[in-house]
């Protein structure tokens, strides 16, 4: 039997809505709007497409958004300097500085610049070592949506191996702490595996929960999985003018149990996830 598809649009709509009744009756207690500040630099297309689309998702929530169109000259300092006044401004309170960044900036700086009790991307140092310590202010975006997608699936995360494939600062390493704690949906036996991994396809049938996100175009082929396993695709890649995840898909579905699409799987998650953490934020303004 074919994989269930694990619709991360359609759970993505749904906390948007429930977000929505939670900022309005925020804003009603405290006449203040949730406001996230959006910084791009540069030109690049689908950073943009990024952008545009966490705006629309602002809006849909009764979120403010505003965008800092940047150059792609822009300098260091120049861009420190804006994340400083974002910093100082009391009606802002979410930053999110869109990665990639131009070559001539240090984007550990940049990101090590803004403030942790706006840092919604949950990147800043002080707010990884409180995931690390099982008490997170805010959950980064991505980890948290394959979270939630878990736990609407009924994903049997308590006690489960878990596979994450990939090791970046933004999903890999996350993603691990998080599963591995103490707490609901949590709990897992969680193993990392990345490119010097030995014996990677039998590491990886072990897996109840197999999550992918190696930046590698339909590299997790059917035999590489467990059957009756949950897929959790975070590549997106472009092959030719297709759009596909690190996992391949129809191969996939044939072994697997559930798996997300790619795109509507992880994506949507992740701007949903960001918008939890802009109210999260502003409930910190309020509360300080």
């Amino acid at each position: 039997m074919p994989a269930a598809i694990i619709d991360g649009k359609a759970i993505a709509a749904q906390i948007r809505v429930a977000l929505g009744s939670e900022v309005a009756e925020f804003s009603g207690q405290t006449g203040v709007t949730p406001h996230l500040a959006a910084v791009l630099v540069g030109d690049d297309p689908a950073s943009a497409v990024y952008v545009r689309n966490k705006q629309r998702a602002c809006d849909k929530a009764g979120i403010k958004s505003t965008l800092h169109r940047l150059s792609a000259e822009t300098t260091q300092a120049e861009l420190l300097e804006l994340i400083e006044q974002l910093n100082n401004a009391n009606d802002v309170h979410g930053i999110l500085c869109q990665l990639p960044l131009p070559q001539q900036i240090n984007e550990l700086a940049i990101l090590d610049a803004i403030s942790p009790l706006k840092d919604v991307d949950a990147f800043h140092p002080e707010n990884v070592g409180l995931i690390v310590q099982g008490r997170p202010r805010f959950l980064p975006c991505t980890p948290h949506g394959v979270q939630q997608l878990l736990v609407e699936s009924a994903a049997e995360i308590e006690g489960a191996n878990v596979v994450v494939l990939g090791r970046s600062e933004i999903v890999g390493k996350p993603m691990a702490l998080m599963l591995v704690q103490k707490g609901k949906a949590a709990n897992a036996t969680v193993t990392i595996c990345h490119s010097r991994t030995k014996g990677l396809a039998e590491i990886t049938r072990t897996a109840d929960i197999l999550i992918a996100a190696i930046g590698r175009a339909n590299f997790v082929t059917g035999d590489m999985i467990k059957p009756g396993a949950t897929v959790i695709d975070v590549g997106i890649n472009r092959v030719d003018d297709k759009l596909v995840g690190d996992v391949d898909f129809a191969a996939a579905s044939e072994v697997a149990a559930a798996i997300t699409p790619v795109p509507g799987g992880v994506g949507p998650m992740t701007i949903a996830m960001l918008l939890k953490n802009t109210v999260a934020a502003a409930r910190i303004a309020a509360n300080a």
